[in-house]
């Protein structure tokens, strides 16, 4: 790119948008969980600081048009300098079927992990269960294109997306699974059913009416016959003091008879 078309370019500023998403961050570092700063160290770690920071501006500002994430890939429009709003795609491995029925067993097996979850937490052992398998819970490198025509890797507008992206991980730690491959609903549907163990027949209540309220009994147990009990079975249980044992020992038999 020629010098002056090049300087252009840098100089110019983005067109101002509204209804954007803007960053809830207005100054500092963007993410406040142990998730999301994770992954924003990743990220200045393996990117130029520079159009980091450019980023972060366009993040606050609401250039930001639209996120969409899904397995294995994150598409998002950012309005620039030019008129037509650039395309940007993060792209990352998304597991298989086979490699998360080992991933959630191996949660499973941890109580204290399956019960943080189940919760909608994220418990910070989980990068090490990943990393225990020999996989990354976050990714290492990514796979990121932006249809700008800058120079520079990565943008400020894939920037500005993975900033915001990672303030989206604040807000729904599932999103970090949903981008390797497992849903929301779909962890924590396989989680329940770990932690239900065994199948309950379910019963319907219809069935159940005719002895629902019969004495003793339930759907699965027959109604007790009545029992005798021993006619001095309240004298053994609750004695009477010594000095009324005649007077009350009658009473507590023909109560136990009754």
């Amino acid at each position: 790119m020629p010098d002056n078309k090049r300087a252009w370019f840098e100089d110019a500023g983005p067109i101002r948008v509204e209804g954007g998403i803007r960053a809830r961050s207005r100054r500092g570092s963007i993410g406040s969980t142990w998730w999301s700063r994770r992954f924003i160290d990743i990220l200045e770690r393996i990117c130029d600081k520079g159009r980091l920071t450019r980023g972060r501006a366009y993040a606050r500002q609401g250039q930001v048009l639209s996120i969409d994430l899904s397995p294995g890939e994150v598409r998002a429009a950012v309005q620039g300098s030019r008129p037509r709003p650039y395309e940007v795609v993060i792209r990352i491995e998304a597991y298989g079927e086979q490699r998360w029925a080992a991933i959630e067993e191996s949660i499973a097996e941890q109580a204290v992990y399956r019960a943080k979850l189940l919760a909608g937490e994220m418990p910070t052992e989980i990068e090490e269960l990943f990393a225990a398998m020999g996989i990354d819970l976050f990714p290492r490198d990514l796979d990121m294109d932006c249809s700008c025509p800058d120079w520079g890797f990565p943008c400020k507008h894939l920037s500005a997306v993975l900033y915001l992206l990672a303030e989206s991980f604040d807000d729904d730690p599932f999103l970090v699974l949903a981008w390797r491959g497992r849903t929301r609903e779909q962890l924590l549907g396989s989680l329940a059913e770990e932690a239900a163990g065994v199948e309950v027949e379910d019963v319907p209540f219809a069935d159940r009416l005719a002895d629902f309220y019969a004495p003793g009994a339930t759907a699965h147990r027959p109604e007790r016959r009545p029992t005798t009990a021993a006619p001095d079975l309240l004298l053994r249980v609750f004695p009477p003091p010594a000095d009324l044992a005649g007077t009350l020992t009658p009473a507590y038999q023909a109560l136990a008879g009754s």
